[in-house]
């Protein structure tokens, strides 16, 4: 029996991956969290093998529970289930532990299957992720702008791009204001932009914020 913890804040969501679950025999839920946090203290008292963890929920930044996931939790695996497309968050997930990255667009058959292929040990991927993967690997790989940020600036990134305030990011994120003007300062050298407003323009053109 594969046992699972789910972690999306819309209930919508939940109830739909619950659903899903319920026609499969060889899995159960064994527990739900609505935030980073919580994902991180459920992982370790709910007894689940496959955590269905959301992109995009309040709290620690995915990549920030999935760091913390791999010290805490290390026999945990970890598929990542995201409204963005697999070009914007999938590499760096798998990058960060994750075994395996699927969109909300797929179907109920695939969910199933890639959380079998994750709880045997394995990685699942689509196969336009696995050419993106190939693709990044070879010696001419041109990445985007955004892809050239830190896990961290790139976390910054999108928090500006969604319209919160230096203050409200550091906050957030438990950073000093400073701290979080100088990743600002350094984003918009990288990307070669001159302002939060080409910053947000570039954050919804290109689909990384919700």
């Amino acid at each position: 029996m594969i046992r699972l913890l789910i972690a999306d804040d819309h209930p919508i969501v939940r109830e739909g991956l619950k659903r899903i679950v319920a026609e499969c025999r060889d899995m159960r839920v064994v527990g739900e969290a609505v935030n980073g946090d919580e994902a991180l203290t459920k992982s370790k008292s709910a007894g689940a093998d496959v955590l269905l963890l959301d992109v995009s929920m309040p709290g620690p930044g995915f990549l920030d529970v999935m760091r913390l996931l791999r010290a805490e939790s290390p026999g945990l695996r970890v598929l990542v289930l995201s409204v963005h497309p697999e070009d914007h968050y999938a590499v760096r997930a798998l990058r960060a532990g994750a075994a395996g990255y699927l969109t909300k667009d797929h179907s109920p058959e695939e969910l199933a299957n890639a959380i079998r292929r994750v709880h045997a040990g394995g990685k699942y991927v689509t196969a336009s992720l696995a050419e993106q993967l190939a693709s990044e690997l070879g010696p001419d790989a041109e990445k985007p702008p955004h892809e050239t940020l830190s896990d961290r600036e790139h976390q910054v990134f999108c928090m500006l791009g969604s319209g919160k305030s230096v203050n409200e990011i550091a906050t957030e994120l438990t950073l000093s204001p400073k701290t979080v003007s100088t990743y600002r300062t350094r984003i918009l050298q990288k990307m070669k932009l001159r302002n939060n407003t080409e910053l947000i323009r570039y954050a919804v053109q290109n689909a990384l914020v919700d």
